[in-house]
């Protein structure tokens, strides 16, 4: 609180970038982590909750007639602009923010304040949710070829790797002994040879004896690289190395991604632009450009494990921006656990968090060098996003999951994210001070359920096209909050209602029938209940299912995708059990009129049995 001058201003205007709406007249508070908009003017409270570590930017205005302006940036695309009466009350309010969104010392960071009020041993369960060691035990390491080992234990070998070296860092497949490694550019230099790098290159082909050769890939544009040779560094002379086919990606740098973000945004806040307009500056930015490229690196991984069987080592400058989108994105591709809600999480935790991916520096949790910040994790985000346009059915998750975790890589409302590496976490006691994302996702996890999801085994492999047109502009996350640009109908949450509303139906049956046995007959209120349901309405299909649109009294039936109506025979299957979702769209086997109300209908039916007798 000690950066809080002016903790309350009223008469705060509140502006609309997308409509003509009179703005919104309230009261702005700062408190020790948010600023908090109350709405005065609105029929029924609305408060507006921005996180101090959200905020990338503030921007005081040149003064106008109505106030002085002041302009908020956040780094999850929400834009805030108010107007403030007083010139001195904007001005203490700007200097407070610019203090709490840029703390100095991690201590200062949301998650060391944080509480939940739960349990100290919950918080350890927490942190235990997701092991990554369980993974690799999962694709069969340790084997004849790989194993964990300590040596790293302290840190002596890599600061930035984890203490249990994993030289497998990405993925093994399980069809196979083709692997994917990863790791920093060789400090090759012009002319300079190593003879322990080329024997472990060496080693990691012959961990594939299905394969004569392995993949070197390097991530950067192939001047970037040349240009690192002056300073020691560079790539791989295949002269050097046996039997390894080496190729360049074009993967820009942190830099370049930057400032294509930057562009990107600033179209995204024009406002009325024409078409012409928009598509000129969505291209110029060149974003879909460079997520294209991360899609294309992460495809060659996955066609050179999968259909050649050949084992893959990535590497970019450093081992933790390009080299962690590249394998991530390989990873999704192959192996459908993680497209799962959980396999997501681990992915996570061992391609970007156990591997030292500088979340510190990339996101700018600190006070620090700006030059340092980029959006490398929001381009792999959205290209598990383009993923997920061109497979509906193959992920567990929604993108609400992705915009979710894309919050908290900023939020520093939990441990998971702060620090550059795995040490700097362990010198910052996260599992003793602050709480794991994990069990806070896994705890709302049917919000974030896919109610398309086909299930584990439907889709084991993708091969999602690339050609340019396959590539959208994510208006869900870069306008997400500009709610005037959204469709009025949000077609996720009416799928997740009915999926919602089913599984109710199915608990309410189920209990029902589950007190039949108890007694000789039904109980009174159950009679009344179930002949309710059971009754079919006058001029109605026989049939207890509703078939034709004349059976649909108040509400209008369920469309499915093709806009027709489902009839008998095309309902959706019930799920196997209350914890899997099904898809609402799938057409199950033989006849399927066994719905909550059928077998409520049964139920009755079985009860007079059951007194008749």
């Amino acid at each position: 609180m000690e950066h809080i001058t002016t903790p309350k201003v009223e008469n705060v205007k509140l502006l609309d970038r997308y409509t003509q709406r009179k703005p919104a007249n309230g009261t702005l508070y700062l408190t020790a982590t948010h600023l908090i908009y109350v709405d005065a003017s609105a029929e029924i409270r609305k408060e507006t909750w921005i996180l101090h570590h959200h905020i990338a930017t503030v921007e005081k205005l040149p003064l106008t007639p109505s106030g002085c302006p002041l302009l908020i940036r956040c780094k999850n695309f929400r834009v805030a602009h108010f107007v403030i009466g007083h010139e001195r009350d904007c001005h203490e309010v700007y200097t407070s923010l610019l203090k709490l969104s840029q703390p100095v010392r991690p201590e200062e960071l949301y998650a060391f304040s944080y509480n939940p009020k739960m349990p100290k041993e919950n918080r350890e369960v927490g942190w235990k949710l997701i092991d990554v060691t369980v993974d690799y035990q999962r694709m069969g390491i340790p084997n004849d070829y790989w194993e964990i080992t300590d040596a790293n234990e302290d840190y002596e070998m890599c600061q930035w790797s984890p203490p249990h070296w994993r030289q497998v860092a990405a993925h093994r497949t399980l069809v196979s002994q083709a692997v994917i490694c990863r790791c920093s550019q060789p400090l090759s230099g012009f002319s300079a040879r190593c003879l322990e790098d080329e024997q472990l290159l060496q080693a990691i082909r012959q961990a594939n004896p299905g394969s004569p050769f392995m993949y070197v890939v390097d991530t950067r544009p192939k001047l970037n690289a040349m240009a690192n040779r002056a300073a020691g560094k560079g790539y791989e002379n295949v002269d050097n190395y046996d039997n390894i086919r080496f190729k360049f990606i074009g993967i820009e740098n942190i830099h370049v991604m930057r400032s294509s973000l930057q562009k990107l945004l600033e179209v995204c806040e024009t406002r009325s632009p024409s078409m012409s307009d928009f598509l000129t500056g969505l291209e110029s930015s060149g974003w879909l450009r460079h997520i294209k490229a991360v899609m294309d690196a992460g495809i060659f991984l996955a066609k050179a494990v999968r259909e050649e069987r050949a084992s893959v080592l990535v590497h970019c400058s450093d081992g933790w921006d390009r080299t962690a989108q590249v394998c991530s994105l390989a990873s999704l591709l192959l192996d459908p656990f993680y497209r799962t809600l959980k396999g997501f999480m681990v992915l996570i935790e061992k391609e970007w968090i156990a591997m030292g991916h500088k979340f510190s520096h990339r996101c700018g949790h600190l006070e620090g060098d700006p030059k340092e910040v980029s959006p490398v994790f929001t381009q792999f985000v959205d290209c598990t996003w383009q993923l997920m346009q061109q497979f509906p059915c193959a992920f567990d998750f929604n993108e609400r999951l992705l915009l979710e975790t894309h919050d908290h890589i900023y939020s520093c409302q939990f441990g998971n994210f702060l620090g550059t590496c795995q040490k700097d976490r362990e010198d910052l006691r996260i599992f003793e001070k602050t709480h794991s994302l994990w069990p806070f996702l896994q705890h709302r996890k049917q919000e974030f359920r896919n109610p398309l999801y086909k299930g584990y085994s439907a889709y084991k492999e993708l091969q999602p096209n690339t050609l340019p047109f396959s590539f959208q502009f994510w208006c869900g996350m870069y306008n997400r909050f500009d709610k005037g640009m959204h469709p009025k109908q949000c077609v996720l949450d009416h799928l997740l209602g009915c999926t919602r509303q089913k599984l109710e139906l199915e608990d309410a049956a189920d209990e029902l029938e589950n007190k039949l046995p108890l007694s000789d007959g039904p109980l009174p209120d159950e009679i009344s209940i179930l002949s309710k349901m059971a009754v079919v309405p006058t001029g109605c299909s026989k049939s207890p299912v509703l078939n034709t649109p004349q059976d649909y009294e108040n509400e209008a039936p369920a469309l499915v995708a093709n806009g027709t109506v489902p009839v008998e025979g095309d309902r959706p299957d019930r799920p196997k059990s209350k914890e899997g979702l099904v898809n609402p769209l799938d057409v199950p086997d033989g006849d399927s009129s066994s719905s909550a109300t059928d077998r409520s209908v049964q139920s009755a039916v079985h009860a007079g049995n059951l007194q008749s007798h």
